[in-house]
C-alpha cells in the first residue's frame, strides 16, 4: 500500500504537467476556433455554418499532418501529443457545434441545408485527414 502511495506521489507531478499542456494547447485552439468562425461568419454569412466546415475541415487536415509527423518522428517529445492534437485541435474543433448546426437547419425545415452539412463535412472531413497524413509523411 506504501509503496503504491509512493508511486502516486512521484507520478502526480509528470500528470499535472500534462493536464497543464492539453489545457494550453486546448486554450489556443478555442481562441482560434472563436476567432476564425466570426472572421468567416462576417465575411460570408451564416446561412451555411461555413466558419464550422472550415474549422472541421482544416482540424481534420491538422490532426493528420500532426499525428503521421509525431509518429514518424518518434524523437520527439510526448508533450508534443498532448499539446497539439489533444490540446490544440481538440480545442479547435468542433464537432458538437456541428451536430447542434445541423440540428437547427433540419428543425427549421432547412433540410438540404443540413444534409449538405453532413455529407460535405464527411467527405471533406476524411479527405482533409488523408490529405494531412499524406503530407505529414512526406515532410517526415
Amino acid at each position: 500500500m506504501r509503496s503504491s502511495a509512493r508511486r502516486y506521489c512521484t507520478e502526480r507531478p509528470e500528470q499535472v504537467g500534462k493536464y497543464l499542456v492539453v489545457g494550453i494547447g486546448g486554450f489556443m485552439g478555442s481562441i482560434a476556433r472563436f476567432w476564425l468562425a466570426a472572421f468567416v461568419g462576417q465575411r460570408m454569412g451564416t446561412r451555411f455554418p461555413y466558419g464550422t466546415f472550415l474549422i472541421n475541415a482544416t482540424g481534420s487536415f491538422l490532426i493528420g499532418f500532426v499525428m503521421t509527423l509525431l509518429t514518424e518522428k518518434t524523437n520527439l517529445s510526448p508533450n508534443w501529443r498532448y499539446l497539439i492534437p489533444i490540446g490544440f485541435i481538440g480545442g479547435y474543433t468542433t464537432f458538437s457545434t456541428f451536430e447542434y448546426e445541423t440540428l437547427r437547419a433540419i428543425q427549421d425545415g432547412q433540410f438540404t441545408i443540413g444534409t449538405l452539412n453532413v455529407v460535405l463535412s464527411v467527405l471533406v472531413g476524411f479527405l482533409m485527414v488523408w490529405t494531412g497524413a499524406m503530407v505529414g509523411k512526406a515532410v517526415a
